[in-house]
């Protein structure tokens, strides 16, 4: 993935802010999350930039906590592929992935929606595989209940083949195209996909023929061992947590080192970890409103979701702007619906959480700001593109995706101010690539620089 520089080109994805904890509501230039017009600014915004896709998160039901609708979510959680369709029709290069559940959804049925918006935007389609783990989110669909973590990835690699082998039943010439014959479809070039395996019992054929890039990109967030074994195998793009440089660095040789046991190369798979940022005219500038966002992302029911999470138990009365509580956390598990937190010390963690309280004089609002909404990139644009470069080069990563804290102009700044300076450096696009024989954009697939697919290997057939 290197330019004419010689230099790893940087890889730049969009993530659109609302299902997460970093997007700011109380901001006067805070956008609606369900108006058309929001999404349709900031895929326009990320293709201005050039960027390889715009990503959208999904959640399954509005959170919970307490027995109440956690005030992260009241703004709604609207149907990622409805949102990539209206995406698509409104830019004409850039991808569009969304996050669907492999737990919760139907091989064919969902093969073939992807395969249709695939073909509706000239191959710009990518799929984010996520596993869902609980019954919280279960109780909506009707099998309810949940998988336990291990079956949930053997669900996954059933669920993702099935799909790569419906993708793949039609055979590139199957569409004749043949009017004068009034017929388009030669029989014999479209396969009937037959399946038993222990997830999923499908006799189908595909509706649906192959679309620009064979299939959608496959993009995958899983950081357990399990997760990490599905991403050499599947996944062409990983939507990785690890945003520290010597982190970064781990994560990027253990995962690309697991790829040759699956037959693949270096090049067959991105790693793009998740990434905010505070952008000012100067370093101190951006410190300052790195700390300005920060708390206003940490909201008081945020703070005390967060810690109530911590301690293992409704702290009534705990006041966000006092001190934290003075009992030690229970043991108990984390409520259904609950802010999650990833603590396997509960007491450790609260000894820690006193001592920097007591030590930076903060009360639990900021001690909370301080620990969980951090940016990873904080300064002048200057200092942020060559951080970014910084990573690029030293393979911490191949790239970013980018979580603004504003919907729907939170990326504006960073396309007009760090851009420009990454493309300077040689090592970003200054241009979306176009097929010279047909003169239309190419696929996400060749935007990416993504080798074209294998073969799927049959599962249960």
């Amino acid at each position: 993935m290197s330019g004419a520089t010689g230099k790893r080109q940087v890889r730049l994805v969009a993530h659109f802010p609302g299902v997460n904890s970093t997007t700011v509501w109380s901001d006067p230039e805070s956008g609606s999350q369900i108006d058309f017009d929001s999404f349709a600014h900031f895929a326009r915004t990320a293709e201005r930039g050039l960027f390889d896709y715009v990503f959208l998160a999904e959640g399954l039901r509005v959170r919970e906590h307490g027995g109440r609708i956690h005030d992260l979510d009241v703004a709604g959680r609207p149907a990622t592929l409805a949102i990539l369709a209206a995406m698509a029709s409104v830019t004409r290069s850039i991808g569009v992935v969304g996050t669907l559940s492999s737990t919760f959804n139907e091989p064919y049925e969902l093969a073939r929606q992807l395969a249709t918006i695939d073909h509706l935007s000239g191959g710009r389609v990518g799929w984010n595989v996520v596993t869902t783990s609980d019954a919280f989110h279960g109780e909506n669909f009707r099998r309810g209940a949940y998988l336990p973590f291990a079956e949930r990835y053997t669900r996954a690699e059933e669920f993702v083949a099935l799909a790569k082998r419906l993708w793949d039943s039609w055979e590139a010439d199957a569409i004749l195209a043949d009017r004068a014959a009034g017929r388009f479809v030669d029989p014999a070039r479209v396969h009937r996909v037959v399946h038993h395996g222990p997830q999923f019992d499908v006799a189908a054929t595909s509706t649906v023929p192959r679309s620009p890039q064979e299939y959608p990109v496959i993009v995958q967030a899983g950081d357990s061992p399990a997760g990490r074994d599905f991403a050499a195998a599947n996944a062409e793009v990983i939507f990785s947590r690890h945003t520290g440089f010597s982190d970064g660095q781990a994560f990027y040789r253990d995962v690309k080192g697991r790829l040759p046991a699956s037959g693949r190369t270096e090049d067959s798979l991105l790693i793009l970890p998740a990434a905010t940022f505070a952008l000012g005219d100067t370093d101190a500038e951006a410190r300052e409103r790195s700390r300005e966002i920060a708390f206003a992302q940490t909201t008081p029911q945020t703070a005390i979701a967060w810690v109530e999470a911590i301690w293992g138990r409704e702290l009534p009365g705990l006041d966000p702007d006092g001190a934290l509580p003075t009992q030690d956390p229970g043991e108990g598990e984390q409520r259904r619906g609950q802010v999650s937190t990833q603590v396997t010390d509960r007491i450790a963690k609260a000894d820690q959480l006193r001592a920097r309280a007591r030590e930076e004089r903060l009360t639990v609002r900021e001690l909370v700001a301080a620990e969980v909404a951090q940016h990873t990139f904080v300064g002048s644009a200057a200092t942020i593109a060559s951080e970014i470069d910084r990573y690029v080069q030293g393979r911490a990563s191949d790239g970013f995706v980018l979580v603004p804290h504003l919907t729907p102009g939170g990326l504006d700044g960073f396309v007009d101010r760090v851009v420009p300076l990454l493309q300077e450096r040689g090592v970003f696009r200054t241009a979306y690539e176009t097929d010279p024989e047909t003169g239309r954009p190419v696929t996400l697939r060749r935007t990416l620089g993504l080798p074209a697919p294998p073969k799927p290997v049959e599962v249960g057939a």
